[in-house]
């Protein structure tokens, strides 16, 4: 058995993967709606909305989400939070999961001309 428990005062942050297990997938946590625009060159990236809404922008494509929503987006899709409700959480799993420098060139920052912002 394995616990992990989310920090209150850190906006998004990451419970487990390959890089502290045997685990094949990675699973994080955001308070908050990063308008970071990226895109993965090789993993879904799925969002599991627990608390609150927001608004996600995939490609030229606007989507509000709330609590209980599933969001995958595809690797190779362009995307970014643009806004997120006070009360806000979400769990966020990335497959295959992917450690260190791997998986820190996977992620690919984008224009945000690309989403039509």
């Amino acid at each position: 058995m394995r616990l992990e428990r989310a920090h209150y005062m850190q906006d998004k942050g990451w419970y487990v993967g390959p890089w502290n297990s045997d685990l094949q997938v990675a699973i994080g946590y955001a308070h908050a709606g990063i308008d970071d625009p990226h895109l993965h060159a090789q993993i879904h990236e799925v969002y599991l909305i627990a608390r609150g809404t927001c608004t996600v922008r995939v490609e030229q494509q606007t989507v509000h989400l709330q609590a209980g929503d599933v969001l995958v987006i595809e690797p190779g899709e362009a995307h970014t939070f643009l806004d997120y409700s006070a009360d806000y959480f979400h769990f966020v799993i990335h497959t295959p999961g992917l450690a260190g420098d791997e998986a820190r060139a996977e992620k690919r920052v984008v224009e945000p001309s690309r989403l039509g912002l």
